[in-house]
Formats: C-alpha cells, sequence, structure tokens
C-alpha cells in the first residue's frame, strides 16, 4: 500500500509498505481522512517517535476493511473514527485513572504506524462507529475535539469564567467552541495571523487581537482562564502573566523540547494562581465523537484544505507554515 513515511529527521518521502494484517483483536481501516498536527511535525524533528522510519498520522477515520479473528463489535464496510491512544493498562498511571501518562504510553501514527497511509492498522477498542450523518472525511477532527475535551476536563471551567486563548488554529478553534459551549462570560482569541484571526471572530469570539494589551480584561486584572494553544514561548510566558488571582494557566499547545518560561512563584502562592497541562486523549474520544455528531463544530469551516495523500510532503510544509487551518490528506 501506498504511505507517507518519515525516513529520518526532516526526510518525508510517499512510498510503497506492506498492507496491514489484524491481530486477533484488530482491525484494518481503509483511511477516508487523516488529519495533520502539530504533532506531526515534531516527528518530523525527531521528537516524540522512539524511531524512525514511521508512518505518521493519529487523527484518521475510514472503513473496516477486514477483521481479526475474535471481532464481533464491527463488520466490513462498517465506518469507524479511531482513537490513536494505545495504553498498557497495567502501570501506576493507567490503574490510577491517568492512562494518558502511561508509562509504555504508545499511539498509532506517533510511536506505531498510522493513517498517513491507503490503510491502516486499529485495535477493534479504539474504533467508534460513525452515524449514517456523519461524513467520513470530516470525522478526522474527531481526535483533535477529543483532546480539546480533554482539556476542558482539567480546567474544570465555572460558569461565567473570562477566558482568554492563544492562538486560533485549529485546536485554539476548538477552545473557543467548547468555551462558549461550557457557559464562558466572555472568550477573546489572540492570533499574529489575521486570516486565523478572522476566522476566530466567525465563530463568534467575543474580541480578537494581536495583542492582549489591546483587550479590555487587561487592565481589569486578567482572565480566570488562559489558554495557550500554540507552543509558542513568547506566547506562553505572556500568557502566564494574564492569570486573575485564582485563575487557571492551561498548556494545551505542544512545545519543542527545549521551550522554556519563567514563573514567579511568590505570585504564584499569593494570589492563587493554578499552572496546568493537559496530554492527548483521556476518556474523552467517545464523548468527542458524541459532540461531533451533534454538531458542535462546522467541518467546512474547520477544514480548510483537503489534499491527495500524494503531497503529504507539501501538506506538512503548509501546516508548518501556518496556512490554512486543519488540513487532511486523502488516500
Amino acid at each position: 500500500m501506498k504511505a507517507a513515511l518519515v525516513e529520518s529527521v526532516g526526510n518525508v518521502s510517499l512510498t510503497t509498505v506492506p498492507d496491514p494484517t489484524p491481530g486477533p483483536r484488530e482491525v484494518v481501516v481503509r483511511v477516508a481522512a487523516c488529519g495533520l498536527c502539530g504533532t506531526d511535525l515534531h516527528i518530523r524533528q525527531g521528537e516524540f517517535a522512539p524511531s524512525l522510519p514511521l508512518v505518521p498520522g493519529h487523527e484518521f477515520a475510514g472503513e473496516v476493511v477486514a477483521l481479526g479473528t475474535d471481532v464481533t463489535e464491527l463488520a466490513e464496510g462498517d465506518r469507524v473514527a479511531v482513537d490513536p491512544s494505545l495504553y498498557c493498562h497495567e502501570c501506576r498511571y493507567c490503574r490510577s485513572g491517568h492512562n494518558n501518562l502511561c508509562d509504555r504510553w504508545n499511539a498509532i501514527g506517533v510511536t506505531r504506524a498510522g493513517g498517513a497511509a491507503e490503510y491502516a492498522l486499529a485495535p477493534v477498542a479504539n474504533c467508534v462507529k460513525l452515524p449514517d450523518h456523519v461524513r467520513t472525511q470530516d470525522a478526522a477532527l474527531i481526535e483533535p475535539l477529543s483532546c480539546a475535551v480533554r482539556g476542558y476536563d482539567v480546567l474544570k471551567s465555572q460558569l461565567g469564567s473570562h477566558v482568554l486563548i492563544y492562538g486560533s488554529g485549529t485546536m485554539g478553534l476548538m477552545m473557543l467552541e467548547l468555551a462558549k459551549r461550557t457557559g464562558a462570560a466572555s472568550v477573546d482569541v489572540l492570533d499574529l495571523n489575521p486570516e486565523r484571526l478572522a476566522t476566530a471572530q466567525k465563530l463568534g469570539c467575543s474580541s480578537s487581537a494581536a495583542n492582549a494589551d489591546e483587550l479590555d480584561l487587561a487592565e481589569r486584572g486578567g482572565w480566570d482562564l488562559v489558554v495557550d494553544a500554540t507552543g509558542n514561548a513568547a506566547a506562553i510566558q505572556d500568557g502566564l502573566g494574564r492569570v486573575a488571582k485564582a485563575g487557571t494557566f492551561l498548556q494545551f499547545g505542544v512545545s519543542d523540547y527545549a521551550t522554556t518560561a519563567t514563573i514567579e512563584p511568590y505570585k504564584i502562592y499569593n494570589q492563587e494562581i493554578t499552572i496546568t497541562g493537559s496530554m492527548a486523549v483521556l476518556h474523552s474520544y467517545e464523548r468527542a465523537a458524541e459532540l461531533f455528531a451533534g454538531g458542535v463544530l462546522d467541518p467546512d469551516l474547520f477544514i480548510s484544505d483537503r489534499l491527495p495523500l500524494d503531497d503529504y510532503p507539501a501538506a506538512l510544509d503548509r501546516f508548518a507554515a501556518g496556512k490554512g487551518r486543519k488540513i487532511v490528506v486523502v488516500p
């Protein structure tokens, strides 16, 4: 089958790899669409993946075309979205309910062959069957949405909170949509990209700007919830200083390993500020699938580019340049 392959650091190509064969509790999915994500850029840089070469792609959906011998929950022809998370279910973190922090954490498309290919292998337990009205290609959005749902689980936001989001790419926009639906009093969005800010405005953010100083709450003590959806050091540093007393800063964007920021311990103590993170998916994929089926996102607005799998290297470059919103490749 045809697949994208990160052969070595910085080197991505299209190649032919063997067709996958399902184990007893696995299925083979004919990929309908695979989304690109910041994690894919990190993998191209040699981060996250334990070894290269690797077929990337952890945001995908498609049609089941082959079943393992012990699979009874699905049938050939079923359309599914795939949770890429793979846990050991044995370590202290899995046993305490923190599976996303598993000592042996793996993920389809991150540490094992993923969906940037014509076919992908997945455990049947990771497959969520799609309702008839959901287009299979659109369902690649469910995985990033499940990460955003996890982010809001961590935030434990209260009704009437004032929210500031750094970044209006796919993840920032998803956090905006969830904030609107969890009773936020206001949701402000920051970005240096005017085109992306225009999308945030279209989705109904309270206000938008390139700099937080342009927003009213900058002079009124800051925001109850500050979310970084960029992974950018400058944005993170600025955001840490925008949290109101008793507020929370969520590190949601994925930074490079070397990224650092400075905190003020006395301020954290004196103002009871919480700094926390949200890592991938945790008990949120099925909920995200239901929200998606219920119309929480407009796929035609979120997906800006649908490119052929053959263009995967160019699509990755386009994503790295900050062009478009969600980019998906279609085998």
